[in-house]
């Protein structure tokens, strides 16, 4: 992983850009097959091919009843058979109906279905339609949904719940896969430690960590806990070297080039670094680089910058070296319901829920109060030089987008 450092705020399309362009250069293209019912949340490795036709058959739209239109003249119609859904059907007898069922294949010979609601069944066991009919009308034709041989995926699909059923429709039992990734998270800080232990003078709790895992686990990754590194140049060393099997190091905390940042001096004196001043609020400094020959992303240790920048960064960058595309959360226009007046020169991205159809912050924006982001459900975007009044319209970001 290469990056250079350049002096001023780098805006935050250019550093999306810069880690985009960096994943694709380390793509993850080992792949593995695994079932339908392990493939959640994995990312396609091959298009998905339809090995079927979809649906397989002509088929009823409707409870009602299946003719040839060209033998209905108005009069009513002898029904020859009784057609459910899973049986096999017998061809239409000529001048006569059939009683069909939902999802139920077509007889040989029937092109129309008419509703059961259109249709009057007299005692002698003829139907009379009420309405006018139209050919193919209520019937589902063969295919319509996919041919063999469409692409119905395309490689780089993340796999939710409808994919997912997309694939069972077709009949597929395993789908190829890219590996998961295996990423590494590190805490830096003497002043952390991990909840269920005493406070002592000067300490927190490290909530980063917790934060993170639970996220890369959403995101399908294989999580190593590499603990906290206290501030020690030999610790970090140490600690640093025995995470040569993964795929990213992703640290929160110490990103600085001060006397206590050991992070950046072990990466500077066995890799390379690069510390990117950004133009967003919260979340300015972010260090890039690779330790020997590891990628490493290093956050902000403060909570909110820490749930910011991995959100608009670094998820992006893991789910690109996955293949995945569109890996930019999408963001809604909606009016504001607050006034800003003090614009500034990094973009903010302000932990905010919307309230009779308007956006509204949370009152405390410090980058240290993570309590902001569970009473939001989104991110509103408050862009570089801009002021705000009340119904002005803003961009906001869904949780929801950033999370899964």
């Amino acid at each position: 992983m290469s990056c250079c450092d350049k002096p001023g705020l780098m805006p935050v399309e250019a550093a999306l850009a810069r880690l985009l362009a960096q994943a694709e250069a380390s793509a993850i293209v080992e792949c593995e097959r695994v079932n339908l019912s392990d493939a959640a949340g994995r990312v396609l490795a091959e298009p998905l091919l339809a090995p079927l036709d979809l649906p397989p058959w002509d088929n009823s739209a409707m409870d009602g009843y299946a003719l040839r239109l060209a033998d209905w003249n108005g009069e009513p119609l002898v029904v020859s058979q009784r057609i459910q859904a899973g049986s096999a059907p017998v061809p239409l007898q000529s001048g006569t109906c059939a009683r069909i069922f939902t999802g139920a294949p077509l007889p040989a010979g029937a092109d129309t279905v008419e509703m059961q609601e259109n249709a009057v069944l007299s005692e002698d066991g003829r139907v009379a339609f009420c309405e006018p009919l139209k050919l193919g009308q209520n019937v589902r034709a063969q295919g319509q949904e996919t041919r063999i041989g469409d692409s119905v995926l395309p490689a780089g699909t993340r796999l939710g719940p409808i994919e997912l059923g997309l694939a069972a429709s077709l009949g597929c039992a395993e789908l190829t896969v890219r590996r998961r990734p295996r990423v590494a998270v590190l805490s830096t800080g003497d002043e952390l430690i991990e909840p269920g232990q005493p406070l002592g003078p000067g300490q927190i709790y490290n909530s980063n960590r917790r934060l993170l895992i639970a996220w890369l686990q959403r995101l399908g990754c294989e999580v190593v806990d590499g603990g906290i590194l206290l501030d020690d140049l030999e610790l970090t060393r140490a600690a640093l070297g025995a995470l040569r099997d993964v795929d990213l190091i992703l640290s929160t905390g110490g990103v600085s080039v001060g006397e206590a940042d050991f992070l950046g001096m072990a990466l500077r004196e066995e890799g390379e670094q690069a510390l990117w001043k950004l133009a967003i609020k919260p979340g300015k400094p972010l260090t890039c680089g690779q330790f020997r020959g590891v990628p490493v992303i290093g956050l902000p240790g403060n909570p909110a910058s820490t749930l910011v920048t991995f959100g608009l960064l670094a998820r992006p960058y893991l789910l690109r070296r996955l293949g995945v595309q569109r890996v930019e959360p999408l963001g809604f226009p909606m009016p504001a319901g607050f006034t800003w007046n003090k614009p500034g020169k990094r973009r903010e991205y302000l932990r905010a829920r919307l309230e009779n159809g308007r956006v509204v912050p949370y009152p405390n924006q410090s980058s240290g109060v993570l309590r902001s982001a569970a009473w939001a459900e989104g991110f509103a975007e408050v862009l570089e030089n801009t002021t705000l009044s009340v119904g002005d319209s803003l961009r906001f970001i869904p949780l929801s987008e950033i999370l899964g």
